[in-house]
Parts: structure tokens; sequence; C-alpha cells
């Protein structure tokens, strides 16, 4: 089985094994519970693009802490107004809830790259708007590396088992520190 294939019969069978809840037919549920979500910058870089490597830490109760590599922000943008709409910067520091975790329709951006969308909501007064955790697949690919300030997974299995784990331990909550 082609690896494209087996990942997209993953996210349909994730899709497929938690109950449809939220706004529209494809949302999926997100539950309340234990865990976070911490989001750090890193000293890394993309070799092509010089993009920075920021690290998303899940930390669950009771089990070793889990990290996925991301694009946050455009790369020329990284010093931005991270308040500012439409600033294409990383993510302003400060608390988020997970609003939803709903499969990325073939009609959506292609920027939101393949399989699942997590939506963040601050928790803080901010211009900022639309912001979640995505794939990202201009990872390393010229000027449209990066992301206009979402969360861009560089792997986009990684976004699968995110969701997964994020839907099972019903974790709701990231916090970003840097």
């Amino acid at each position: 089985m082609k690896r494209s294939t087996g990942l997209a019969l993953l996210a349909l069978a994730w899709g497929l094994a938690a109950p449809l809840v939220g706004h529209g037919p494809s949302a999926l549920a997100v539950g309340t519970g234990g865990g976070q979500m911490v989001l750090v910058r890193t000293e890394r870089r993309l070799p092509i693009t010089g993009d920075p490597i920021w690290e998303l830490q899940l930390l669950l109760p009771d089990q070793p802490p889990r990290a996925y590599e991301a694009l946050v922000g455009r790369v020329r943008r990284q010093d931005g107004d991270r308040d500012q709409l439409g600033s294409k910067a990383p993510l302003p520091r400060g608390r988020y809830a997970v609003t939803e975790i709903t499969p990325v329709a073939p009609t959506d951006d292609a920027e939101l790259g393949r399989f699942l969308w997590i939506g963040l909501q601050p928790e803080f007064p901010t211009a900022r708007r639309g912001l979640g955790i995505h794939h990202d697949p201009s990872a390393g690919r010229g000027r449209s590396s990066g992301t206009d300030g979402c969360i861009g997974l560089i792997h986009g299995n990684d976004l699968l088992v995110l969701g997964d784990l994020l839907r099972r331990s019903g974790t709701t909550e990231l916090l970003v520190r840097d």
C-alpha cells in the first residue's frame, strides 16, 4: 500500500471513530481532560530556507513527553507584531483553547496541507483570528515555506498522531511560551 494511501485510510478511520459534534458535518469531538500542549522555539533551522524549527510538545499525565517539529509563521516575519491580524508572524504568547479537530477537505486552502485542522482560540485579547494546527506542505520549499501564523507540522503523519492523542486524552490547552 502506498504511504499516502495508508495515511489517508488512517485519517478516515480516525474520523469515523470519533462522535460528530460542532458546527459542520465533519466536525469531530474534542473532549475535556488532562494534558497540555506547549509550543517553544528551538535553535534549529531548516537547511535550505532557514526557517526556524519550533517544537510542539504534548505533555500527558503518566506518559513520556512527545514532541513534533513545526514551522510557525514565515521566516522573515519571526520578529513581526504577533498580535497584528495578517502579520504572518508566529502566534502570540499565551494560552489557547483547542476548539475543534476536523478533517481537511479537498476544497480547503492547499496551505492547510492534508489530514486535519486543529482549531485554536486565544484566551487573551489579540487581533489574531483563524489560528490552528495543520500540516505544512510547503515546509522547506522556497518562499512559500512556513505558515501565515499557524502551527504547521512539518510531517503530516505527526498531525494524525497528535489529533488522535488530543481526542483520546481530552487535552484542550496550548501554551505558547516563545
